[in-house]
């Protein structure tokens, strides 16, 4: 394969909104990894990420959509565009691949390594699939690996009494707190803090969902925070098809039977927030005063439910400063010119 592997983005750019307003499709997570790091990974260089209307005479041979997730395994690797690979084409397809990636990338990560020792206090079900980064804590918890892998990242923190149930991921130096239920096929990114009950679902880097309350077929962006008891619904009454809101397009699209919440960057929900199914948020809302269910789409810069205002740019960057220390990390230059951009857009 050439040393320099070029990504297009494409059209996936606007088909997997929200979470392309603040990046290109090759970063969102899925599975251990992000689309960038996957092929970094098997290509051995460095990914060079272009629009697909540039001129690209003077890059690889290798133009690979943004959106394309590839199959890691090493036979299909010699042939990356004839392997198994899965396209991203709507952003609840993040979920649908979770199980698949998650595998893909346990394969990757762990192949000829020897896992960090499992601790004696630790309940364990099939450890040869379970693989233990060094500097990971494991405290009298669960962990089943018996219908698939479990993948504890550096530094991670499995605090007493949770249980994991694969296929799961714990990215670095995330932590999940006593009792918490995380069922596969779920991933929890680096410095994340989890806890509460979580199912078949994916948050990115640095957000929080650290207290009781249910997560079911969702897709969290980064620094994103879930108030005490924040549920969401996955799952309509009827048992019908759940109409998810296109914010490019303006319309409805149906996904399949069960989805959850999709929440853009920098969002915050207040205590007991209940999401309906199939909610769509914006970046940077501060969710609260909703009555009931929220609405199925909540706009980029929502200032509350009912209020009808928006949640100013200065203000919104100043907290989202605030919230970056607790986790010692800094907005970055280019991180707050998206912003601006995305916010004089509006």
């Amino acid at each position: 394969m050439s040393a320099n592997l070029v990504l297009l983005e494409n059209e996936s750019q606007f088909n997997l909104l929200p979470f392309t307003l603040t990046r290109s499709a090759a970063d969102i997570r899925i599975g251990i990894l992000t689309i960038r790091e996957k092929w970094e990974r098997i290509s051995g260089s460095a990914i060079t990420i272009i629009k697909e209307t540039e001129d690209q005479s003077d890059n690889a041979p290798y133009s690979i959509p943004a959106n394309l997730i590839p199959d890691t395994s090493p036979a299909s690797s010699k042939d990356i565009l004839h392997s198994d690979h899965r396209r991203l084409q709507h952003p609840w397809q993040i979920v649908e691949y979770n199980d698949w990636a998650i595998r893909q990338d346990f394969r990757l990560l762990t192949e000829n390594r020897i896992s960090q020792q499992v601790p004696e206090t630790v309940i364990i079900t099939n450890p040869g699939q379970v693989f233990i980064e060094e500097g990971a804590r494991l405290e009298h918890c669960y962990i089943n690996a018996s219908e698939g892998p479990v993948y504890i990242g550096k530094d991670a923190l499995i605090m007493d009494g949770a249980m994991l149930r694969g296929p799961v991921s714990i990215g670095e130096s995330a932590v999940v707190k006593m009792g918490a239920c995380i069922y596969g096929a779920s991933t929890i990114g680096p410095h994340c803090i989890v806890g509460g009950e979580i199912k078949n679902s994916i948050l990115f880097a640095y957000s929080n969902k650290a207290h009781h309350g249910y997560l079911g077929d969702s897709v969290i962006g980064e620094w994103c925070n879930l108030g005490a008891g924040t549920s969401c619904s996955n799952l309509k009454n009827t048992g019908g098809k759940i109409k998810v809101w296109d914010m490019h397009r303006n319309t409805f699209k149906k996904a399949g039977n069960k989805c959850g919440l999709l929440m853009g960057d920098y969002c915050k929900s207040a205590i007991n927030t209940s999401f309906n199914s199939g909610t769509v948020t914006g970046i940077c809302a501060n969710i609260f005063d909703s009555a009931a269910l929220t609405p199925k789409f909540i706009a980029s810069f929502s200032w509350g439910i009912l209020t009808g205002e928006q949640y100013l740019l200065e203000k919104a960057i100043s907290e989202i400063e605030t919230w970056m220390k607790f986790k010692n990390c800094t907005l970055a230059p280019e991180q707050k010119i998206v912003l601006e951009n995305l916010y004089k857009a509006l």
